[in-house]
């Protein structure tokens, strides 16, 4: 991966980041609801992967039944809830100031040269198969 890349990765998930939390934040996500509390620095951290992974189910149930997005006719369903995933994924980590940005483009330079990512360390014995 070159510089070029490595900053544009950077900058668009920075983008991301900012316009999902900050209408999460408009919407009231980040507040408590019945006292209408600042929960920012004291959420569930616990709690948020749970919803990213409540979007995930989804979109495997989506998926398994070639199911429609039911908010969105015109997509199909596991698009949509990996989009959900993504928004609480970019949401959780503006919020707890994560650098998901920069670790998404050091991981994806690590993962295009990781031995056990190859095909031939794949396919031999006690390889990763999936």
């Amino acid at each position: 991966m070159n510089t070029l890349d490595k900053e544009n990765i950077v900058e668009s998930l920075r983008f991301l980041q900012t316009v999902c939390h900050t209408q999460a934040l408009n919407n009231g996500w980040w507040r408590d609801l019945a006292t209408g509390e600042d929960m920012r620095g004291k959420r569930n951290v616990g709690e948020m992967l749970c919803l990213v992974h409540s979007e995930i189910s989804e979109a495997m149930e989506g998926h398994r039944k070639s199911m429609m997005d039911d908010k969105l006719p015109h997509r199909k369903m596991i698009e949509v809830e990996l989009a959900d995933a993504m928004i609480r994924i970019l949401d959780l980590s503006h919020g707890m100031n994560l650098d998901l940005a920069g670790a998404m483009a050091e991981k994806l330079e690590y993962n295009a040269n990781r031995p056990d990512h190859k095909p031939e360390n794949r396919r031999a014995a006690g390889g990763k198969s999936y």
